[in-house]
């Protein structure tokens, strides 16, 4: 499947009853978890007919894709090193052929300190078993290899991210019809109290740390040792007596 046939299933799946009820979850959480990162410039990496950083108030704000502002490869970024403050990946991961080189240019044009946001659909949950009993996985989002929330930690965590924050949702079912995701609707108020590893989505929060090296000089002291007596120093004797008692003290 091509990346052209691939992003406009994604979009007519998005006007799904089913994709609308997921796009509102995301856009949700995107919006109260950008809106007080601060910086200079933003990147959105995929779903760019959706504008998920519209909460951030950073001075550019970029999507990335086919039809977004800056079309490119997300494994291979025109973007210098080391100039981006907050990336989101709705969902790249998922539908790329290297998901860990995508994560690779986020690390590499990410400044330090610097943000990345990522959604993801959950293997472990009602969407994967769907997922897996689902026939011609050509239909989005069927589709896409659903990443292990543990695998991706773990590569965040090679490629020198921290998790400042995550969280599941979309904790129904994933049906088609309207009326039953309404009525399912009271799962979501539960799901993180019953089943938290059961959403159909999950969200992390990665901040690209960079370790540094401080060099510790010693600290040389310039005041001089004190000087110290290394033998008793003589003393004068002036009377006879004093001399008889200092020959016998010395076993004169």
């Amino acid at each position: 499947m091509s990346m052209q046939d691939l992003e406009d299933g994604l979009s007519r799946w998005f006007r799904t009853p089913l994709g609308g009820y997921l796009m509102h979850t995301e856009v949700d959480y995107f919006d109260r978890e950008v809106a007080d990162l601060f910086g200079f410039n933003a990147l959105q990496l995929g779903l760019e007919q959706h504008d998920l950083l519209r909460a951030n108030r950073m001075p550019l704000r970029v999507r990335v894709g086919r039809t977004g502002e800056l079309r490119a490869a997300f494994t291979d970024l025109p973007i210098q090193t080391a100039s981006a403050d907050l990336i989101l990946l709705p969902h790249t991961l998922e539908f790329t052929g290297q998901p860990h080189q995508v994560l690779r240019e986020v690390q590499r044009v990410l400044v330090p300190e610097g943000h990345v946001v990522i959604s993801c659909f959950n293997p472990w949950s009602l969407w994967g078993v769907r997922r897996m009993f689902t026939r011609g996985r050509q239909h989005y989002p069927w589709c896409g290899n659903f990443l292990n929330l543990p695998r991706l930690k773990d590569w965040m965590a090679l490629l020198g991210f921290e998790l400042a924050g995550g969280r599941m949702r979309c904790y129904v079912p994933p049906l088609i019809n309207e009326k039953w995701l309404h009525r399912f609707g009271f799962l979501e108020a539960t799901g993180d109290r019953w089943w938290p590893f059961a959403g159909g989505v999950f969200f992390l929060h990665g901040v690209k740390r960079v370790r540094g090296m401080r060099i510790i000089t010693p600290q040389w002291r310039s005041e001089l040792a004190k000087k110290k007596s290394l033998v008793a120093a003589p003393h004068r004797v002036k009377e006879p007596d004093d001399v008889k008692a200092a020959n016998e003290r010395f076993g004169r």
